[in-house]
């Protein structure tokens, strides 16, 4: 369930310390929410922490966007050369013991940043409005993520992606990633997305055609499991929720700074 600004507020003055809590980019034990009588963290000032974080301005066309400069992309940079330094000794370990390894991409806010959605509706969310957002294919890339996943193809790696995305917004998702350079194995094969109607069999533990009753962490996890069951080593993956990472199947797991929402 995604929750927004306002209804993580009371939790959020720790998620704000973007260098602390997301340099390192491996995830931790899950995101904690308070549980206190004292009053919340403001949201007029986390909102203002947030715009410092990402740098956020709005372009010629009144589009928000993160600053390259920003203490965001800073801390994305940091998690891109460690996962790159990683990738090239994990991919050469994989290959010399005769296994196929793979990385894992969430998409949203792990490769296409929302910022502009969050900022024009004040962190709230509506399906209606995400859907028709989505289906724009005109979000800017998370910094340095299209190249990291061209680093991966590049060292013999598979791509693959596994993502919140609904089977209806596969259109506009892949023509977004293209348009942002993450061109890579974006085939129904190695796109995975929500489909709720006719869910895959190796979510027949939690979802059957027309009933889906999967958790995120059970979705995404499930995913990485069938991708295993295909052959593949999954040497890391890569995500803005814990949601995204938590439930195994992947070696190494990359945690991306996201303060604007909360995925369960």
């Amino acid at each position: 369930m995604r929750k927004s600004l306002k209804a993580v507020a009371a939790g959020a003055a720790c998620v704000v310390a973007g260098a602390a809590l997301y340099g390192a980019g491996a995830a931790g034990a899950g995101q904690s929410t308070a549980n206190s009588t004292h009053e919340p963290y403001n949201i007029g000032v986390l909102v203002k922490d947030i715009d410092t974080y990402y740098g956020t301005t709005a372009d010629s066309d009144g589009v928000y966007q993160a600053s390259k400069d920003s203490p965001y992309a800073k801390d994305l940079a940091r998690i891109d050369a460690d996962a790159k330094s990683y990738i090239d000794k994990a991919a050469r370990k994989a290959h010399h013991k005769g296994e196929k390894p793979a990385v894992v991409f969430d998409i949203d806010d792990t490769l296409l940043l929302s910022l502009d959605y969050e900022k024009r509706y004040n962190y709230t969310y509506n399906s209606g409005t995400w859907n028709d957002y989505v289906n724009r294919a005109d979000r800017p890339a998370v910094f340095g993520s299209p190249e990291l996943v061209r680093y991966a193809a590049a060292e013999g790696v598979e791509v693959f992606y596994n993502s919140g995305l609904s089977e209806a917004q596969r259109a506009a998702a892949v023509e977004n990633l293209k348009k942002v350079g993450a061109d890579v194995n974006l085939d129904a094969g190695h796109m995975f997305l929500k489909d709720k109607a006719n869910p895959p069999a190796y979510l027949k533990d939690c979802a059957t055609p027309g009933t889906w009753n999967c958790t995120t962490v059970q979705y995404k996890s499930g995913t990485r499991e069938h991708i295993e069951d295909l052959g593949y080593e999954i040497i890391a993956n890569f995500g803005d929720q814990y949601s995204d990472l938590d439930g195994g199947h992947a070696d190494r797991t990359y945690k991306l700074p996201n303060p604007t929402y909360f995925v369960s």
